[in-house]
């Protein structure tokens, strides 16, 4: 629950925002190879890429559906060389997926061409002086979808200091 309730410039920002989020996502995605994985594959590759071998009901829970969508995403991985299945280190019941070579290769090829794209998208569209001001926007989007720290709201109230870089830890930009 927000500290304080937003005013209706902050709720023109979070709407506009919104689209245009919307709409890179989507000029990502047309920019990785056609028909290579489905957003959903790829979420799921990315996390097995991200968090190491699952089973189905764990991926399941990570990505909210439900198990029987996340085999059927698995099956089709596995069925492309994407992953391979091993037995459960603990319980015989269950098995575990993890990428293969194959996996890693195409999950890197699909990372490669969006930011390729977006690379080129900025290189070409944007001015120096606007490519500053998206690195800014970035820092502010990653204080966006960061976990809020526990005082969060006691910081905004008091008025106490939260912009990023003021303590260097700002300083590791890492592309994904």
């Amino acid at each position: 629950m927000p500290a304080h309730e937003p005013d209706q410039e902050q709720v023109r920002i979070a709407a506009d925002l919104t689209a245009a989020v919307g709409q890179l996502s989507r000029r990502l995605r047309a920019a990785s190879p056609q028909g290579e994985l489905t957003p959903t594959q790829r979420s799921a590759l990315s996390r097995i890429a991200t968090d190491g071998a699952a089973t189905t009901a764990a991926m399941a829970r990570a990505e909210l559906v439900r198990p029987q969508s996340m085999r059927l995403t698995l099956g089709y991985l596995e069925e492309q060389g994407l992953l391979e299945r091993a037995p459960h280190p603990t319980d015989g019941r269950q098995v575990v997926f993890s990428l293969t070579a194959e996996g890693r290769r195409t999950l890197a090829s699909v990372r490669q061409s969006k930011r390729s794209w977006l690379a080129g998208a900025i290189a070409d569209r944007l001015t120096p002086d606007e490519q500053r001001t998206l690195t800014e926007a970035t820092e502010l989007l990653k204080r966006l979808t960061a976990p809020a720290p526990p005082n969060a709201g006691a910081d905004a109230q008091s008025g106490a200091n939260t912009k990023p870089g003021t303590d260097g830890a700002s300083d590791n930009l890492a592309v994904q």
